[in-house]
């Protein structure tokens, strides 16, 4: 890797993302076009799974949407959708489209979720479906086995401290860009978020509805704000949950990751460190002493090397960081974290006076911190060699301008770090593979704006204060980037809220079957608790 001075490369970063800052604005889509017709979706029953008996209800289908929009009538794909039928057909309202985000999550079983209540099924079709290049949907593929896959990706450090590290993960980061050049087909250019938008209106036409009904988790807010700036008065009822900042995000790749590196995952974690060490142990088996000294104990001793369990398994600062960014998703994660970190930390730091405690979490439990947290929401049919797909970079690397120089990237990681400890370095090597991505931000249709296009119906927007993928900020900037929507918060750590909360789904409720738009400024609270107190 090229050992540039601190002053070359901050003039490379500025002069790349003015660049991209430039044609941002020449990108930007124009509206759409009036509706023209288009065929109905032909259902088939179902069985969501066939390794159960079949419950009924359901219905699958795989509908054609032009692969290229500016050529409608060329060449097709297939995007995978499941219903769940309406629970009362004679109220049936229409359909609600669901997305969990990712990008690259796959929303076909969405159509089985029980995060809303009962009123919701009964008026509603449930709509699941793969977007464009995920899992069932001609998914986006860069490799054709998964050992060709390994042979790159094995060689990935997630966080990469060392010299040898960081070259040897760019130089990987490269090589799966090249096989993606090579075996992602003629989809590549064709994944931006303004195409997945393009493809739900044909499906809401497709099921009949005059009006989108729609439910997006994080990434998916995004498609929902694009939706609601693209078709405003095709908007009956939109909900977003665990929102992105639209405009920040298709503006600028690398200032959106760092305030998710410092405004989202790092708060977060502050926060449950805070909440761990106020309910003390056992509640959070983690609570004894000062919670932040002894995170931070573990961690910087990982920055220098692995550290070796009884069972012969090794946690590394990767393996570590990732399982403490996938606790902080879910609330139900963190007490075993908390169990994991505390059972690590013995390793670290023996204190033989805790010696007799009988609540010590056994040191075989920090195992759980030695393998990478799996990506999430990944369901890929294993139907070719290649047994995944690569829908997440696909997305990211057209919709996020990130300046064309794999160079820069250690050098971002290391100012990241002074900010952002724990996550800098960590969510700075999330975005390398965009840099010499085949299919360039700045030569392919995105949407980019304007936000602020009122729609038929206010939009609910939903935020968690310790929100870690999609900062509370991000909710904040959405609901004033939007048209006309209301924001409604969860005081929880956790990675979006609909279904965690009684309080909240009755508005959801509401809103979706009702149209009753919720009052503004209300905090509420979640459910469960993530260190509940032990049963007597």
């Amino acid at each position: 890797m090229p050992r540039l001075r601190i002053p070359t490369l901050a003039l490379a970063l500025t002069g790349a993302l003015a660049l991209l800052a430039g044609t941002a604005q020449a990108a930007t889509a124009a509206p759409a076009a009036p509706e023209k017709r288009v065929d109905p979706v032909v259902w088939t029953p179902c069985n969501p799974d066939p390794t159960r008996p079949d419950p009924g209800g359901y219905d699958c289908a795989v509908y054609p949407v032009p692969l290229d929009y500016a050529r409608p009538d060329g060449e097709k794909i297939g995007i995978a959708m499941m219903r769940r039928r309406a629970g009362n057909p004679a109220e049936r309202i229409g359909s609600l489209f669901l997305n969990p985000g990712g990008p690259g999550g796959s929303g076909y079983l969405w159509a089985t979720t029980t995060r809303f209540e009962k009123r919701v099924s009964d008026h509603f079709d449930l709509v699941g479906f793969d977007p464009r290049g995920v899992a069932r949907s001609n998914p986006l593929r860069c490799f054709t086995t998964d050992e060709d896959a390994e042979a790159v990706l094995g060689r990935i450090t997630g966080v990469p401290v060392t010299g040898a590290e960081i070259d040897t993960t760019l130089a990987a980061d490269r090589d799966y860009s090249a096989a993606c050049a090579r075996n992602a087909g003629a989809l590549l250019p064709h994944m931006s978020t303004l195409n997945v938008v393009r493809d739900l209106d044909r499906m809401r036409q497709a099921v009949g509805d005059k009006q989108l009904t729609f439910a997006g988790f994080s990434y998916g807010t995004l498609i929902g704000a694009t939706y609601a700036n693209l078709y405003p008065d095709k908007v009956r009822a939109l909900i977003v949950d665990g929102n992105v900042d639209p405009q920040l995000r298709l503006a600028d790749g690398l200032e959106y990751d760092r305030r998710r590196a410092a405004g989202g995952f790092e708060v977060s974690l502050a926060e449950y460190l805070r909440r761990c060490q106020a309910v003390g142990a056992p509640r959070c088996a983690f609570g004894d002493g000062d919670t932040r000294a002894k995170f931070d104990l573990v961690r910087d001793r990982l920055r220098t090397g692995p550290v070796t369990l009884p069972d012969g398994s090794a946690v590394t600062l990767s393996t570590f960081t990732s399982q403490v960014a996938n606790a902080l998703y879910a609330q139900s994660r963190q007490a075993p974290l908390a169990r994991s970190m505390q059972a690590l930390y013995q390793v670290v730091a023996p204190q033989p006076a805790l010696g007799s405690r009988a609540d010590r979490p056994p040191v075989q439990e920090a195992s759980a911190l030695a393998v990478a947290a799996p990506a999430a929401l990944r369901e890929a049919p294993a139907d070719t060699p290649y047994t995944s797909d690569d829908s997440y970079y696909g997305v990211n690397c057209l919709d996020k301008p990130y300046p064309p120089a794999p160079q820069l990237f250690p050098l971002i990681a290391r100012a990241w770090e002074r900010e952002a400890p724990t996550f800098g370095r960590y969510q700075a090597f999330d975005a390398p593979p965009c840099a010499t991505w085949p299919a360039k931000t700045w030569e392919v249709e995105r949407y980019t704006g304007p936000w602020n296009r009122r729609t038929a119906h206010p939009l609910m927007v939903i935020g968690n204060t310790f929100d870690p993928a999609t900062q509370y900020r991000f909710a904040q900037s959405m609901q004033r980037e939007l048209g006309s929507a209301v924001l409604v918060t969860v005081d929880m750590i956790e990675h979006c809220a609909v279904g965690r909360s009684a309080a909240l789904n009755a508005l959801v409720t509401s809103y979706l079957v009702d149209q009753a738009v919720p009052a503004a400024g209300q905090l509420l609270t979640p459910d469960a608790d993530p260190f509940p107190v032990p049963a007597s």
